[in-house]
């Protein structure tokens, strides 16, 4: 993903309006961040523990997609799969991130979801940069390249929805 501002970022939401994309709480360390190796942004607001936000490149433009989610109450041996990256966690490692529809629907209240890593960190997590809490990743026989087309296709799928 090439590096990103931060007006970059606030002009790319489309499920919020201009004035909260104004509001919300973009990272610091856009600077430092692994450009190279992040096929989208993501991020947890730390100010409001329940919202997170990803940014994503989506038929040749930015998409910014504001998200809540809920703390998972699971138990301690209970894990959990992202179905983006289908890195799996041990509790509260995966959670449902749910996004307001844009347009009417949005308005209405509709919204749509996905189990994602909590931290957003799919990218990492493919390219082994990070750890899961649980020590590994399941060993796939796809290349790197293949798991990130994988994990690409199902973001596309869920920013799709975002838009039906």
């Amino acid at each position: 993903m090439r590096s990103l501002t931060e007006q970059d970022i606030r002009n790319s939401f489309v499920n919020c309006s201009k004035g909260e994309a104004k509001r919300l709480s973009v990272p610091r360390d856009l600077a430092e961040r692994p450009w190279d190796d992040l096929d989208f942004l993501g991020w947890r607001d730390p100010g409001a523990p329940d919202r997170s936000y990803l940014v994503a490149e989506r038929e040749g433009r930015l998409v910014g997609v504001a998200m809540r989610f809920q703390a998972a109450q699971r138990g301690f041996l209970h894990r959990s799969m992202c179905s983006l990256c289908l890195t799996t966690h041990p509790r509260g490692g995966v959670a449902l991130m749910t996004a307001r529809k844009t347009g009417a629907a949005g308005r209405e209240g509709n919204s749509v979801g996905a189990y994602m890593c909590t931290d957003l960190a799919c990218s990492l997590y493919l390219r082994g940069k990070k750890v899961p809490e649980s020590g590994t990743r399941f060993e796939e026989s796809l290349t790197l390249e293949e798991q990130i087309e994988r994990t690409m296709g199902h973001l596309t799928a869920f920013l799709d929805k975002v838009y039906a």
